[in-house]
């Protein structure tokens, strides 16, 4: 009965114990796709991915309503790197409830790789409904609740500094006409933050200011994405062109810097919690195999580290 044996299956697996499960799986007569899902996990789970891959694509074609498929194929596909392939799957059984709590938590994780925060933490609440209590669900909502409010906060404030920074420019490190720069030093506008503050009508009626100089100061504004009349917090507001770049740190420092400077995905982030990996130093001691072998830590996740020190000149441990 697959009612029965499915369930006492999944238990055996969470526990790690793929002899008993498979024999739990050869005590079904006949053929079933959810059957045949779970000897495919089992395959995934003892290491043969490439071969599990195969196999779960092929089913799923054939059978993309068995929800057991559904599941196996999303599991198999975000451990090998295909995240939007596993998401639409997840999303596929999520609609038709009840939906298990493991397609919740993977669906949640997924969207908050992707920033999309109110999807992840509505993916938990839905698990929280039902099992208040359930402490993965809880700290994932916190966790994607934090990662929202720091998103958005770090983004604003780095923004905003950038254009400080611009208003805080001189005035005299632009290219002024003679008359230009002399009515201004009167009127003593020193940076582009002063300039904004001033109205046309203003400019205009300072003497010897004309339609030329005021068509020399808006074309240097524009340059910088400002106007004349403007207020101080809508300067800020806008974001400005990227330009430049810190040097880079030496090697020593690079080792030295904590983890958070790769700026992983919230799954590689957990995995290096995890792992107790809290320095980039520690990560690159690690080999390819030994990260995946980690819960949760598949092919996007490998890739996503790779890239990110590769950014920096550095690789793993081979």
């Amino acid at each position: 009965d697959l009612e029965v044996i499915v369930p006492l299956y999944r238990a055996q697996m969470m526990q790690g114990n793929y002899e008993d499960a498979a024999k739990s799986l050869k005590a079904y007569k006949g053929e079933h796709p959810t059957i045949q899902a779970c000897f495919i996990e089992l395959k995934y789970r003892e290491g043969d991915l490439e071969t599990a891959m195969d196999e779960i694509v092929a089913l799923y074609n054939e059978v993309q309503t068995d929800r057991q498929v559904a599941f196996v194929y999303a599991q198999i596909a975000q451990a090998a790197g295909d995240d939007e392939s596993a998401r639409r799957a997840y999303e596929q059984i999520a609609q038709q409830p009840p939906v298990a709590v493991d397609v919740l938590i993977n669906l949640g994780t997924l969207y908050e790789d992707e920033a999309h925060w109110d999807l992840a933490i509505k993916c938990y609440e839905t698990v929280l409904a039902a099992y208040p209590t359930h402490p993965r669900a809880r700290l994932f909502k916190r966790d994607a609740e934090a990662s929202k409010n720091m998103y958005y906060d770090e983004d604003r404030e780095r923004k905003e500094d950038k254009r400080l920074q611009i208003l805080r420019t001189p005035v005299t490190d632009f290219e002024l006409s003679v008359r230009s720069r002399n009515c201004l030093q009167k009127m003593k506008i020193d940076t582009l933050g002063d300039l904004i503050l001033k109205t046309e009508s203003e400019l205009l009626s300072y003497k010897n200011f004309g339609e030329t100089s005021l068509q020399e100061i808006k074309s240097i504004l524009a340059s910088k994405a400002l106007r004349l009349g403007m207020r101080t917090e809508d300067a800020l507001a806008y974001a400005p062109p990227e330009d430049g770049s810190a040097p880079p740190p030496s090697a020593d420092d690079q080792l030295s810097m904590s983890i958070d400077a790769l700026e992983l995905s919230v799954r590689s982030r957990r995995c290096m919690e995890r792992l107790g990996i809290k320095t980039i130093g520690e990560l690159v001691d690690q080999s390819e195999a030994e990260l995946l072998a980690a819960p949760n830590f598949g092919q996007t996740s490998l890739n996503e580290v790779r890239q990110k020190l590769a950014e920096l000149g550095i690789t793993l441990n081979s």
